[in-house]
């Protein structure tokens, strides 16, 4: 049997040392093209004797189209430009869903978050259902897959190639949210991120770019954007119920811990170089890879930026939405009091979650002239707006306001309409059914999770100048730091080789 045109094209481009994508560049994620390319090669083969076999069932007769008969021989058929449009739309499934297809679903770890996103998916949804697991602890994968019912994979890679699969939940370590997400809208899947979304701003953007590119709906795991009152003391505040806003109070969130736990045996389930990914590998330490324990990966700077960015990924997000800066963000940030002083996670004193340092004191300005303080705000997930008129404070599930008839008032002809939202996880399955944008976007979580780095990346600057007050201009545009170096080096960081991210999506 002869190979068709696309797949001895498909052999070249798996023994290239690399390839050249449209726009300039050289990809260095070759292990995942050419894992791609295995599979895709496997596929053609199998398609080539499917053809096969009805050609010799059919004596080769003429394929029939509107209007006529045309002549369509195997090759013909393989070698044609509608076998590249053929195999592309086999990568994944159709976008388009009948009104009770089910959305088929794998999740991509299955830690805390991810096993609890996994259950609420299979066992609460009718029009959801998860059917694949992969996780780089096996025995953490298998639990879960057994509770609903769902395939195996240590590589999500392999769950990614399933052409079953339409969308993907990942709850990984925060390290992985950007090639995950990267990997899985080149697959053709949609995607629920749990926050934070990026590790840095550049991976952020490169995931916006992604979803953007490949037309995906993507679904920030901020939750508080589908609650009502959060919503209604929103809205409150974009309609001028407290007049101009001056001032924003958010909470103190303390930056990551430094990594000095000692090394213990990693377990027989574990694939903890696989799990440590993209950064630089840590000697293993039970206490750090499980998320239910102190101080755990999520307090720890090469994982993850600490409750700056978990906590704050909620309390800051209210105050984007409060100030309408979903496509923007601050102009200016700094810090005030002694300059940071690191704090290290050791087994004597390994601290823990939503412990770390909390000074100095962040400031950002946004460039209608509010200025928001992470100081004597309300407790972890809200934000308070203080304006001429009032002030509104929002939290998960509350809207409180002083004077209290501003809450009590209700709005008439809001000029400011917000996106509604009354169900998390169900608004991105609606999105996905209609391929429309959900409550809490990739360019939302984006800019958010940014106004989150940017508080730890002040920090930072200031333990190198070992000096404060010094504002760090930011280009919201172009998302880099104009009159400072050093504070740019934070935007992204270096990665272990057979990690890295693409010149381009």
């Amino acid at each position: 049997m002869r190979a068709s045109p696309l797949r001895s094209v498909a052999q070249r481009l798996q023994g290239a040392e690399s390839v050249n994508h449209r726009g300039g560049g050289v990809t260095p994620c070759k292990e995942w093209l050419r894992f791609r390319l295995r599979r895709l090669c496997a596929r053609l083969d199998k398609t080539s004797d499917t053809l096969e076999r009805l050609r010799d069932t059919a004596g080769a007769k003429s394929a029939v189209k509107k209007g006529g008969a045309v002549k369509l021989t195997r090759r013909q058929f393989m070698g044609s430009a509608a076998t590249a449009a053929v195999v592309a739309g086999s990568m994944a499934r159709s976008s388009v869903f009948g009104a009770n297809e089910r959305i088929v679903i794998g999740c991509i770890g299955v830690g805390n978050m991810g096993s609890n996103l996994a259950g609420v998916f299979q066992h609460n949804r009718d029009d959801a259902e998860i059917a694949a697991i992969a996780d780089v602890d096996r025995e953490a994968a298998e639990r879960v897959a057994a509770d609903v019912e769902a395939d195996v994979y240590d590589d999500y890679r392999e769950l990614l190639d399933r052409n079953d699969i339409d969308a993907v939940i990942i709850a990984t370590p925060l390290q992985w949210h950007a090639l995950n997400t990267i990997h899985a809208a080149q697959a053709g899947k949609d995607i629920y991120c749990e926050k934070c979304v990026s590790l840095t701003i550049r991976e952020g953007r490169m995931m916006v770019e992604a979803v953007k590119k490949y037309e995906r709906v993507f679904q920030t795991g901020s939750q508080q954007r589908s609650g009502q009152n959060e919503y209604d003391g929103c809205m409150h505040v974009r309609n001028g119920a407290i007049g101009n806003v001056t001032k924003v109070e958010a909470m103190n969130y303390h930056s990551p811990m430094e990594f000095a736990q000692p090394a213990e045996p990693i377990p027989d389930a574990v694939n903890w170089n696989e799990w440590c990914g993209p950064v630089e590998l840590y000697p293993f330490n039970m206490s750090v890879f499980d998320n239910g324990r102190n101080p755990s990966w999520v307090s720890l700077r090469p994982f993850s930026g600490g409750d700056m960015t978990d906590w704050g990924s909620h309390g800051l997000d209210m105050a984007q939405w409060g100030l309408g800066m979903d496509d923007s963000g601050p102009v200016e940030v700094w810090v005030e009091g002694a300059p940071f002083k690191r704090f290290y996670s050791t087994a004597e004193e390994p601290g823990g979650r939503h412990q770390g340092p909390r000074s100095p004191i962040v400031f950002m300005r946004y460039s209608n002239g509010v200025v928001m303080e992470l100081n004597n705000g309300p407790r972890n997930s809200g934000v308070r707006f203080i304006g001429e008129d009032g002030i509104i404070t929002v939290t998960r599930n509350e809207f409180e306001s002083d004077p209290p008839e501003i809450k009590e008032q209700p709005l008439e002809d809001p000029e400011v309409e917000l996106y509604r939202s009354t169900q998390h996880q169900q608004n991105w399955l609606d999105c996905i059914r209609d391929r429309t944008d959900p409550v809490a976007p990739a360019e939302v979580g984006h800019r958010t999770a940014t106004v989150c780095h940017l508080g730890n990346i002040a920090r930072w600057v200031s333990e190198i100048h070992q000096e404060t007050g010094v504002k760090l201009q930011w280009d919201p545009v172009a998302e880099q730091f104009t009159n400072c170096e050093i504070a740019n080096q934070y935007l992204d960081y270096p990665r272990r080789a057979g990690y890295e991210l693409p010149n381009t999506v």
